[in-house]
């Protein structure tokens, strides 16, 4: 695979509102992390709970593509929320627990803290760690 991959984190919420868009944004809109990825770079969305901060535990992949030409950018949110946004073809894919990938994945290592990195909301992962997220969604990378 050419390009680098990448794990995302946001609520299911949030994704789905960037997929239906064609967007991605992490850390709370900033824009540092996003000029990180360059066009080709896939990423895939970790999304911890369906609503962000909820209580309740979601645990799932959410979404996965490839990061389009282009700079980060900002957008309007309203309410004096203006975060970067970077562009993103979405592939076609479904939702797929983490769970049983967790001895699998190499940035998991079957370890009992899995979940440290996650809180960086964006986080470099090898090529085989993608390839098994996108087996696990039905989705397609383009080789």
């Amino acid at each position: 695979m050419s390009g680098r991959s990448w794990i995302a984190v946001a609520s299911a919420e949030h994704v789905r509102l960037g997929r239906a868009g064609g967007f991605m944004q992490v850390c709370h809109g900033k824009a540092a992390p996003l000029r990180r990825l360059r066009p080709g770079d896939r990423v895939a969305y970790y999304s911890p709970w369906e609503v962000y901060r909820s209580k309740e535990k979601l645990q799932i992949f959410s979404a996965i593509g490839l990061v389009r030409e282009g700079e980060p950018y900002q957008f309007d949110m309203g309410g004096d929320f203006v975060p970067f946004r970077r562009d993103v073809s979405w592939l076609k894919a479904q939702e797929a627990p983490i769970k049983p990938l967790l001895d699998v994945l190499d940035f998991t290592g079957g370890l009992r803290n899995w979940g440290y990195q996650l809180r960086f909301g964006l986080f470099e992962v090898s090529d085989h760690d993608m390839r098994c997220v996108a087996e696990a969604m039905m989705a397609t990378l383009p080789a």
